[in-house]
């Protein structure tokens, strides 16, 4: 799918460097939904999705959920975006699969976009690295190495107000353009078209120093209570003292964290659900033996939603941490590489930590991704 280029290749030439373009990357590839399944996808309550129009040059930004009704009347320009169809339809996360030779805790989503002909979210740039595979029909993208980052004021949109494409390409079913951050595209479907779009996340560094803050609140332990016994009388009792400061500046200074802290942090940051998705626990759960029993038989698989990295020595899934310890350390990384596993036994430990994660909703039986 990258053409002539190993992966090894594409990351040390193009990832976050410059532009791709690569026909036929998945030969015969028509796309994984209709437009009238994204409406319904749309339309659901945990998808996360956005209805851009334009009337008369004036942009408007609509939030789902949506209903039917709302795509009855719509301006002759109009675009839908879903995020995160992976969570929702297996196909999205077998394609997204295909993209492992990124690591996936780079990974963000499958956010996939219809647009009648002539229509698009107009020219902008995205913080992240994407691929922007084509599905049903056809896409002009236009691109620019540009660093005006001026934009249209007052548009809901971040749409750039001066854009002038150095190339263009139309793309169609299978073709896949790859951009690195901060590249200026403009998108003009040709015909009704539909575009998978597979984004990685890259937080900022106040994004993550905030959320390690917030880590460190209900990680840290600091014993002792302010104390002055050398307490001398102001001259402005209002007055915020230099002792005073001295004193909270030196206790401020024992916050501290090692590596391992930020591995903890980063594991259970990067597992963490987004906040608009629920795991759906089985209605009648099995009990532990037949649940063992199937998992030996017909592996088992991570729900869509769930996400599941280790470290050297933990485990993460869905915002939780667990140390490796005495589990089944190479099932578990093949579980959180593969999203399945083969038909296998377990220890009892970790058969026990399994059928856990089976009543939270977490995983299910049977293969789901591998065909």
């Amino acid at each position: 799918m990258l053409g002539d280029l190993t992966p090894s290749e594409f990351l040390r030439e193009y990832w976050h460097k410059k532009p791709l373009l690569i026909r036929s990357a998945f030969p015969g590839f028509k796309g994984l939904l209709s437009p009238e399944a994204l409406v319904e996808l749309s339309c659901m309550e945990e998808t996360q999705s956005r209805l851009v129009t334009c009337d008369n040059g004036t942009w408007s930004l609509e939030n789902g959920p949506f209903e039917k009704k709302d795509f009855r009347r719509l301006p002759k320009f109009w675009t839908l975006l879903v995020q995160g169809v992976n969570h929702f339809v297996v196909e999205g996360e077998r394609l997204l699969m295909q993209f492992d030779f990124v690591p996936r805790a780079r990974l963000d989503d499958l956010m996939v976009s219809f647009a009648p002909d002539g229509c698009g979210v107009g020219p902008h740039f995205d913080s992240y690295d994407v691929f922007l595979l084509q599905g049903m029909g056809k896409r002009k993208w236009q691109i620019s190495a540009n660093q005006d980052q001026d934009l249209i004021p007052d548009a809901p949109l971040r749409i750039l107000s001066r854009f002038e494409p150095t190339e263009e390409w139309v793309l169609e079913p299978g073709d896949m353009l790859y951009l690195p951050p901060k590249y200026a595209h403009n998108g003009i479907a040709i015909g009704d078209s539909m575009t998978y779009s597979i984004g990685f996340r890259a937080p900022s560094y106040q994004e993550l120093a905030t959320q390690f803050l917030v880590h460190l609140q209900d990680h840290i332990e600091i014993d002792g209570m302010y104390e002055d016994p050398d307490l001398e009388k102001q001259d402005h009792p209002a007055q915020i003292g230099k002792g005073m400061l001295q004193k909270i500046s030196g206790i401020l200074k024992r916050i501290s964290w090692d590596d391992g802290e930020v591995e903890r942090f980063i594991g259970v940051y990067l597992s963490e659900p987004k906040p608009h998705l629920f795991f759906d626990p089985p209605d009648r759960p099995v009990s532990k033996k037949k649940f063992l029993d199937t998992m030996e038989k017909d592996g088992i698989h991570l729900d869509l939603k769930s996400q599941m990295f280790f470290t050297q020595d933990n485990v993460f899934i869905n915002g939780e941490i667990l140390a490796f310890g005495n589990l089944d350390r190479l099932f578990l990384m093949s579980l959180a590489d593969n999203r399945e596993s083969d038909p296998e036994k377990t220890d009892a430990q970790t058969g026990a930590l399994l059928y856990q994660w089976y009543k939270d909703g977490y995983i299910g039986t049977g293969r789901l991704f591998r065909e």
